[in-house]
């Protein structure tokens, strides 16, 4: 077994018991299939798999399986079809590689630098982080300004990362990212988001 980013992976099945997610068809035993990590509601603090076909996962998820491929080093015998179908889909928010960049779809979520409400449309930095939701932990995005962004994180590569993530971002988006980001900003604070779309 082959770990991607954020502990999801791609292997053989090792029997023909687990069901696709997307697609609710069983996986036969020995074709490889994706499985994203998630918290397991019967054990507290540990994690299981949601099991789905690659072909399928390519097409919801693209951008984990993305990830997955590039750590697994076994052989993908559709590979072609695979990375067809996750170059016409569109990746879903909290589903591709962190850190991202992406317009706010609404104006709920505060930095989590200066504690700030980014406005709607505005470009924000995902980055990943942890949340408690009562009985366990679970990961999810956590928003930044752009000018906040790198004081926050402390990683002087993050916009660079951000790129290699985000290769859909507009021209305008990039230069936002280089000129916004180069003048830090936002209050002193230490804000958090429980988590918007």
């Amino acid at each position: 077994m082959v770990r991607g980013t954020m502990a999801n992976v791609i292997e053989e099945s090792k029997s023909n018991r687990a069901s696709c997610r997307t697609c609710r068809q069983k996986i036969d035993k020995g074709v490889l299939r994706f499985g994203e990590e998630a918290p397991n509601q019967f054990d507290e603090g540990t994690t299981s798999y949601f099991w789905h076909h690659l072909l399928c996962a390519a097409k919801k998820k693209p951008a984990l399986v993305k990830a997955a491929m590039e750590s697994f080093s076994g052989t993908i015998p559709n590979k072609a079809e695979i990375e067809a179908a996750m170059g016409s889909a569109k990746p879903a928010a909290g589903e591709r590689p962190y850190p991202y960049a992406e317009r706010a779809s609404t104006g709920r979520s505060r930095c989590m630098q200066c504690d700030e409400a980014i406005e709607k449309g505005a470009l924000r930095v995902a980055i990943e982080r942890e949340v408690d939701t009562g009985s366990f932990m679970r990961k999810g995005p956590g928003y930044l300004h752009v000018g906040c962004a790198i004081e926050h994180t402390g990683d002087a590569q993050l916009f660079e990362k951000v790129k290699k993530n985000c290769p859909e971002l507009k021209p305008e988006d990039l230069a936002e990212l280089v000129s916004d980001g180069a003048g830090g900003g936002g209050d002193d604070g230490d804000g958090d988001d429980e988590g918007e779309e």
